[in-house]
C-alpha cells in the first residue's frame, strides 16, 4: 500500500507555507510563496490552490496519496463549519474556506486557529512529542496559545479556548488596556510589543539605560541590554517573565499539564528568560501541582504551523 500523506497549510499575511507530512508527523517537503494580500480573497485562494498543487507535483508523491489538507490561520474561525469569520491579516471575512478548498482540490479539508495548529505540531513531533497534556505559548507581536489535552487540541465550546495572551494577570494599578479592549492582559507585558512599550516608557521617564541611545528599540535590544547588566532592561525582562510564570501557575491549577512549550521570537532569549519564568512558576504554584512540570522552548520553529495543520487529520 502506498504511503499516506497530509498537506499542512500555514496562511500568513505575508507568506503562504505548505508542507507534506507523513503519519508520524515528519515534514517531508515544503513550499512557500507570497500570500498576495491586497489582491482580494479570490486571488489569495488561487495562490493557496496553486502552491498546494505545486508542492505535490514537485514531490515524489502522487495526488492520490494525499489523504487530507489541514489549514491554520490567524483570526476568528468557525471551526465546525469551516468558515473564516474574520482574518484581518489576509482581509478574509465570512469566507467558507473549507468548502471552497474541497471543491477546488477534491480532498477533505480541516481548518483551525494558527496558534492551535502550532501547538498541535509541537505536541505531535516537536517539544511535546510523547506528552499527552501540554500548553503552548507563542510570544511574538502578541501572545498566542494552544492547549493539548490527551494528544488533541482543546477548542472550547466556541473554538476560542487557549487565548492565553488575554489572561488578566496584571494588577489594576499597573494595568493598561490591551488590544482586546480589556485591562491587564498578559499580552500587554510579555509580548514583543509589550516589552518594547515598557522600554519606551523607561526611556521617556528618563531612566538610566543604554536603550535611550537607540533610534528604534526591538525586543531583542531589550534582552541584549538586560544580559549586559542594564538595570532598566533587567526590570522589563523580569516583569515579562513574572507574568508569564504567574499565568502558568494559574493554568496549572486548572489543567495540570505536564509541559509548557514556549515559542515565537521572544522565546529566542533562551535560558535568560526561561530560568526566570521557571523560578516564578515554582514560587506561585502549589508544590504538588508543580511536581514534574517542565517549561521548555519550542523546537519546530516556523514549521510548527504546517506540521500541526497536517496533523488535524490524525491528532484531532
Amino acid at each position: 500500500m502506498s504511503e499516506k500523506i497530509y498537506v499542512g497549510l500555514d496562511l500568513g499575511g505575508t507568506a503562504i507555507k505548505v508542507g507534506l507530512c507523513n503519519e508520524q508527523g515528519h515534514l517531508l517537503q515544503s513550499y512557500e510563496g507570497p500570500t498576495g494580500t491586497g489582491s482580494g480573497t479570490p486571488a489569495i485562494i488561487d495562490n493557496i490552490v496553486k502552491y498546494i498543487r505545486e508542492l505535490v507535483d514537485q514531490s515524489p508523491y502522487s495526488w492520490d496519496q494525499v489523504e487530507g489538507i489541514g489549514a491554520g490561520m490567524a483570526g476568528f474561525i468557525d471551526i465546525e463549519n469551516g468558515i473564516v469569520l474574520l482574518a484581518p491579516n489576509v482581509d478574509f471575512r465570512d469566507v467558507p474556506i473549507r468548502d471552497i478548498l474541497v471543491e477546488r482540490l477534491g480532498k477533505p479539508v480541516k481548518i483551525n486557529n494558527d496558534a492551535n495548529v502550532a501547538a498541535l505540531g509541537e505536541a505531535w513531533s516537536g517539544a511535546g512529542k510523547g506528552v499527552g497534556n501540554c500548553v503552548c505559548y507563542t510570544l511574538g507581536t502578541g501572545v498566542g496559545g494552544g492547549i493539548i489535552i490527551n494528544g488533541k487540541i482543546y477548542e472550547g465550546f466556541s473554538g476560542l479556548a487557549g487565548e492565553l495572551g488575554h489572561i488578566a494577570v496584571v494588577p489594576d494599578l499597573e494595568a493598561i488596556q490591551c488590544g482586546c479592549g480589556k485591562m491587564g492582559c498578559l499580552e500587554t507585558v510579555s509580548s514583543a510589543t509589550g516589552i518594547i512599550r515598557m522600554a519606551k516608557d523607561a526611556v521617556s521617564r528618563g531612566d538610566r539605560t543604554s536603550l535611550s541611545l537607540l533610534d528604534s528599540i526591538t525586543a531583542k535590544d531589550v534582552f541584549d541590554a538586560a544580559k549586559a547588566g542594564d538595570e532598566a532592561a533587567e526590570r522589563i525582562v523580569s516583569r515579562a517573565a513574572y507574568y508569564l510564570g504567574k499565568s502558568m501557575a494559574a493554568v496549572t491549577t486548572i489543567l495540570n499539564p505536564e509541559r509548557y512549550i514556549i515559542g515565537g521570537g521572544v522565546s529566542k532569549a533562551g535560558d535568560f528568560l526561561f530560568d526566570q519564568i521557571r523560578e516564578v512558576f515554582r514560587e506561585l504554584t502549589p508544590e504538588t501541582l508543580q511536581k514534574g512540570v517542565e517549561i521548555v522552548p519550542a523546537t519546530l520553529g516556523n514549521d510548527a504551523g504546517m506540521i500541526g495543520a497536517a496533523g488535524l487529520f490524525i491528532r484531532s
